[in-house]
């Protein structure tokens, strides 16, 4: 039996990067994934998911609009009576120095990184304390609770990944004795499209890969991670073999933290 055979569960920014990675995972494993995104393009990654024989579904989702939210989770409640999984996905990560930034640039980067959480944790909560079972899995960051960049720009970004943190730790206390398990990964650095954006652009797609490579060099595991490697952490943090286990902070950045100063590159041994 797969490990979360019978299990709904709802991931948000699902389109592409670590809400793919981490759908395509929970999917493979036996759960139903219902893909949310403010892009309709999340259509045709549930679409990839089934194409491999797994189950999944897609809706066009704003987690900064609570009707939205709720009229997603009331769906998925009366297709399937039940919500088991939230994977709290969604967030944007632009950058700017704080003597540059607007009022209207910090509310936009609160109300999608943190405010989005609430709401979406706050539409499954009332079935989940029923039931008696549920698992939210907050995204953070390394950045924020832990580190940041020299390179600066991300005040905005880091404060409201430390907020996440704050909110899982007070969250999973406030709901310990309903059997809820509520957690927080902290991914590092991540090869993803948006990824690609900031780190290996270049103006051939060969000097891209080559910028991607010596950036990974620059981690103690000589690499980026991958969507489906968080995706892996996020199913055991959603299955039953996690079920002790709750107001965690989890990163999964290839030892980068670990580093009191950077001594690379680093090369496989």
């Amino acid at each position: 039996m797969k490990r979360l055979e019978g299990k709904i569960a709802i991931v948000t920014g699902a389109k592409q990067g670590i809400g793919a990675g981490t759908s395509r995972v929970l999917a493979r494993n036996g759960a139903t994934v219902v893909l949310t995104d403010v892009d309709e393009g999340v259509t045709e990654t549930a679409e990839e998911i089934r194409r491999d024989g797994c189950k999944a579904l897609a809706y066009r989702m704003d987690v900064t609009k609570p009707d939205e939210v709720n009229r997603v989770v009331r769906k998925v409640l009366e297709d399937f009576g039940k919500v088991d999984i939230l994977v709290n996905n969604a967030g944007i990560y632009p950058r700017m120095r704080l003597v540059d930034m607007t009022e209207d640039f910090m509310f936009r980067m609160f109300d999608v990184n943190v405010f989005g959480m609430f709401r979406c944790a706050r539409a499954v909560l009332p079935s989940m304390m029923e039931q008696r079972y549920g698992k939210i899995v907050n995204m953070s960051s390394v950045t924020g609770p832990m580190v940041g960049t020299p390179a600066g720009g991300q005040t905005a970004y880091g404060a409201t990944k430390a907020a996440v943190t704050g909110f899982t730790v007070a969250l999973a206390l406030e709901v310990a004795q309903y059997g809820i398990n509520v957690n927080c990964i902290c991914p590092g650095y991540i090869e993803t499209k948006g990824a690609r954006g900031l780190r290996g652009s270049g103006p051939e797609a060969d000097n891209a890969e080559k910028k991607m490579e010596e950036f990974g060099r620059k981690i103690p595991m000589c690499r980026q991670g991958t969507p489906e490697e968080v995706g892996e952490l996020v199913l055991f943090l959603a299955s039953d073999e996690s079920k002790y286990i709750t107001g965690t902070r989890i990163a999964i950045d290839g030892g980068n933290i670990l580093q009191e100063e950077f001594l690379g590159p680093y090369t496989p041994k």
